[in-house]
């Protein structure tokens, strides 16, 4: 039974030798590299740049009243269509107490110089009659008169304007009602029934009654990097991606770029502004934060290949080759590239649609033992 022992003992303990040596010979060995093959594709690439900004009318008109008061009424609100001379509200003139007086004042001095002239001139009518005065001082008496007529109409105008804010001989030109100057939406009505308001003037921009814009006409307002502002031109079509509208885009064309460029968070941005096409089945709210994709640079039809599988060297890229696809073998070769969009790069010289190159490195974790059915 010893012996029996002794005989297993050793044999486990070779065993055990044999495995040992099996493990480390197994880890002196190279570990054996694989790579993805790819092969090169006919495609386009588009080297583009996003600019963020802000969808907003063309023009934005602000209405003011010429005459300052309280507001007395407000027909319109926010969202309404209006055509131009509508009117959206009306102002309730409070008198300033010196010029009423002074109106007043005017009026009753008006009213007793027409009086005495009416007198004046009726008695010089019954003298021109009788043929007692020359008809020169009959027309210096008759115009006295009409002048005097025409200053207690003004004096009366005067008082109602004072009063009123508006004659009755300008009824229809009435300032107290504020009229919108375009035809266009409503975008914002920021008073209501009983706010002071103030005209404008040259020492005050006066108060805004409301903000009308034509929403048909609207424009894309936003900012680009100044290493990307020398690669674009006026007339570039951009496409708008707006957040608050999903799974659509709008088309724009850019019309202006800002000759300055301001500083912000240590990066020089130039505005941009493009026109945007709109369309009717979606309403653009003025206001919409959106992202506009502009194309720098396309090539068509071209042949591409992953920019990963390109070795970049100072100035000269390479690419390997697949020479033997069992053993994975490759040769290093020269290429001349083109234009890249970060994922894919084209090719302009060194290969063709039958070559097979080498791509990425395969990692043994992402291999996964296929099951058997």
């Amino acid at each position: 039974m010893k012996k029996v022992g002794k005989i297993s003992l050793f044999v486990i303990l070779g065993f055990v030798l044999l495995l040992t040596f099996v493990f480390l010979w197994n880890k002196s060995q190279p570990e054996i590299i694989k790579y993805e093959i790819v092969s090169p594709v006919m495609g386009d690439i588009e080297n583009k740049t996003i600019a963020t900004g802000k969808v907003e009318p063309r023009d934005e008109i602000l209405i003011k009243p010429q005459i300052s008061g309280i507001v007395a009424e407000v027909l319109k609100e926010a969202g309404q269509m209006v055509k131009s001379g509508e009117v959206i509200a009306t102002v309730k003139v409070i008198p300033e107490m010196g010029q009423l007086n002074s109106a007043e004042s005017r009026l009753k001095v008006a009213q007793i110089n027409l009086k005495q002239s009416e007198i004046d001139f009726a008695r010089q009518a019954q003298l021109f009659q009788k043929n007692v005065i020359s008809k020169e001082e009959f027309e210096v008496s008759e115009t006295a008169y009409q002048k005097a007529k025409e200053e207690a109409t003004n004096a009366q105008d005067a008082l109602d304007i004072v009063r009123e804010g508006v004659s009755r001989k300008y009824a229809r030109l009435s300032n107290t009602q504020i009229r919108s100057t375009i035809s266009g939406m409503i975008l914002d009505v920021p008073v209501k029934a009983g706010n002071s308001v103030i005209q404008a003037n040259t020492f005050n921009d006066g108060t805004t009654i409301a903000a009308i814009a034509n929403m048909n006409d609207l424009i894309f307002r936003g900012k680009i990097d100044e290493t990307e502002v020398g690669k674009i031109k006026e007339g570039l079509p951009l496409v708008l991606t707006i957040g608050a509208i999903n799974n659509q885009s709008f088309g724009a064309t850019l019309e202006y770029i800002s000759p300055k460029g301001t500083e912000q968070n240590g990066a020089v941005l130039f505005e941009i502004k493009a026109a945007v096409q709109t369309s009717d089945s979606v309403f653009i709210r003025a206001g919409y934060s959106a992202n506009a994709e502009i194309v720098l640079a396309k090539a068509s039809n071209v042949l591409t290949i992953p920019e990963s599988s390109v070795e970049f060297s100072n100035d000269t890229t390479f690419v390997y080759v697949l020479k033997e696809e069992k053993s994975q073998k490759f040769d290093r070769k020269q290429v001349t590239v083109g234009l890249s969009d970060g994922i894919h790069i084209e090719i302009k010289k060194g290969l063709s649609l039958t070559d097979k190159i080498r791509g990425n490195e395969i990692n043994k974790k992402d291999i996964t033992p296929q099951k058997e059915n």
